[in-house]
């Protein structure tokens, strides 16, 4: 379950179907993998059902070590916190970027 979410990209994406920011052609694949967490409860449910081709779960290191991430088109993550079976400060971001 999805609990709260950690930027606009997110929001948007999920509350619209688009994004000012994230490129188009990523659109569906982000709604995708967000309806899934949205679904599932556990990391490992994530990895079984959340299998697209490449989704690269992992976690973060650094400051961001209590984080996770999976890919939707490189280098476009979703990264979030998961605690009690709640994904929380959901973010659609370039992480790597800076």
């Amino acid at each position: 379950m999805i609990i709260n979410f950690g930027n606009k990209i997110a929001r948007d994406i999920w509350e619209k179907d688009e994004s000012k920011v994230l490129p188009r052609h990523m659109w569906i694949r982000a709604k995708a993998l967000l309806t899934i967490m949205y679904y599932t409860s556990t990391i490992d449910d994530l990895k079984i059902k959340g299998q697209p081709p490449n989704i690269r779960l992992h976690k973060l290191k650094g400051d961001r070590k209590d984080e996770w991430s999976i890919t939707i088109h490189l280098p476009w993550c979703i990264t979030f916190k998961f605690k009690n079976a709640e994904f929380s400060d959901v973010r659609l971001e370039n992480y790597h970027k800076g």
